[in-house]
């Protein structure tokens, strides 16, 4: 089943605690793409500049991920720098430069919204929507959102919620939609609006999913060396969604149990992302490598 997302494709410049690089490949499509190739065939939507260079576009072709959706117009790609502190649970915004995604509008080739299963990266939720319904008959839209779009674009989030089946969303961010700061009643607000599942990552605490009544929640792996956190959240949403797609079918078929071993998947790919920086420790990944992490969370989690 094939997957399509719509996010940022950017250049990241990373310092921190075990050194820094500059200019390396990022943005929220970018690592979504590559942490669900594992899983399923992935189409990306995003906009870069002409100093995205061949090398850069063979690590998505690489993966498989179909391009197609991969808009070149004239300027530069988006660029972030950021700085991690020492705990690295803390990271200051250096410089941020839309560039040519300051005007992107997502264009979806004709085979991307036959689809059945669509991602919402983190861009403008009027955004959001208008992608949404380019779809043709999906069985599972989710979604992503940040603060800047909860403070600034409130009403065309809220309507733009009402249009996803699913939203994945860190723990602040539930706290600021929802106005609650106990997260059972932040994510029980937040279905109020429109989506059924409510994943909450709540960092190196691990991820919880609200789903109807259910309440699931997993712990994050202990890892001994964190090199570069910035990719986490779009490679656990990467996994997430690979693995529901590699098991849904185009009438559904997605029970709460899959749901569950998603978020296990979602997991593991966010844990290898942080193991290196940018995308380098994801593309040289194997199933066996997945798999491996997969058993290390069960017997995490394992109780008689």
């Amino acid at each position: 089943m094939s997957l399509v997302v719509v996010g940022s494709v950017a250049f990241d410049s990373v310092r921190g605690p075990h050194g820094c690089v500059d200019r390396m490949l990022g943005g929220s499509a970018t690592y979504f793409s590559i942490a669900a190739s594992y899983f399923t065939s992935v189409r990306v939507v995003g906009v870069v500049g002409d100093d995205f260079a061949d090398e850069h576009h063979s690590v998505l072709l690489t993966r498989g991920v179909c391009t197609q959706g991969l808009e070149r117009v004239a300027g530069k790609t988006f660029f972030w720098a950021g700085e991690y502190s020492a705990n690295m649970n803390e990271r200051e915004t250096l410089d941020t430069q839309l560039n040519v995604f300051a005007t992107f509008q997502p264009k979806l080739p004709p085979h991307y919204r036959q689809a059945p299963f669509l991602f919402l990266g983190n861009i403008d939720p009027e955004l959001q929507f208008a992608v949404a319904h380019q779809m043709e008959s999906p069985v599972l839209i989710a979604g992503d959102t940040m603060n800047f779009w909860i403070e600034g674009k409130r009403a065309e989030l809220i309507r733009t919620l009402s249009k996803i089946h699913a939203l994945i969303i860190n723990d602040s961010e539930a706290r600021q939609l929802s106005g609650e700061y106990n997260l059972l009643k932040a994510g029980r607000a937040i279905q109020s609006m429109g989506p059924e599942t409510i994943v909450i990552k709540r960092g190196d605490n691990g991820a919880t999913m609200l789903q109807g009544q259910e309440i699931f929640s997993v712990p994050a792996l202990p890892l001994e060396e964190v090199y570069d956190p910035t990719g986490a959240g779009d490679s656990f949403a990467g996994g997430f969604m690979g693995y529901l797609a590699s098991h849904g079918s185009n009438n559904g078929g997605l029970t709460h149990a899959k749901f569950r071993r998603a978020i296990i998947y979602g997991s593991v790919m966010g844990s290898f992302a942080v193991e290196k920086f940018g995308v380098d420790r994801l593309l040289h990944l194997t199933r066996e490598d997945i798999d491996a992490r997969l058993h290390e969370f069960q017997r995490l989690m394992h109780f008689e």
